[in-house]
């Protein structure tokens, strides 16, 4: 992967920040375990209340996991009166999501003025194994502040 300059010298603050303002991942007990530009690395402990029918971990916490991995990653490029959202992903389930513990490693592909794309792996650490069982492309949108708009001349507004 590509070294990437951050746009935002206070990219560190900035990410962990905006990751701690989501309620859901603190709901999912996922931790940010690595932090670089361009680049994340977080992890979650096994909960059986995450599971679905047949003991796994649900794909839907998964692609949560992918997903926030991929915002994070892409928003330590962003400069620093950015907020981001994610404006399409994909994800491919390899494995059954059985482990202890799960890690999300997201890293951006292309980072771009209003666009960046990501590619995440997400693992399932178990027995000391780890095994690959889901990967997700996503697209991330900076979401710039608008400059306000000039009034409309007098004759609009009558």
């Amino acid at each position: 992967m590509a070294a990437f300059e951050p746009k935002n010298p206070g990219y560190r603050a900035a990410a962990i920040a905006m990751f701690d303002g989501q309620p859901a991942m603190r709901t999912l007990g996922i931790v940010i375990v690595r932090l670089a530009p361009g680049e994340v690395e977080l992890a979650m402990l096994h909960s059986a209340a995450f599971t679905q029918q047949n003991g796994f971990v649900h794909a839907g916490i998964i692609t949560a996991g992918l997903d926030n991995a991929c915002g994070v990653a892409a928003f330590t490029l962003m400069p620093r009166e950015a907020d981001i959202l994610t404006v399409e992903f994909k994800t491919t389930l390899l494995a059954p999501a059985r482990g202890s513990r799960f890690v999300f490693k997201a890293e951006v592909v292309k980072p771009g003025r209003t666009l960046t794309f990501c590619e995440a792996r997400a693992f399932a650490e178990h027995e000391g194994n780890t095994t690959p069982i889901a990967t997700m492309t996503a697209t991330l949108m900076a979401m710039l502040p608008r400059a306000a708009a000039s009034p409309a001349p007098a004759a609009i507004r009558a």
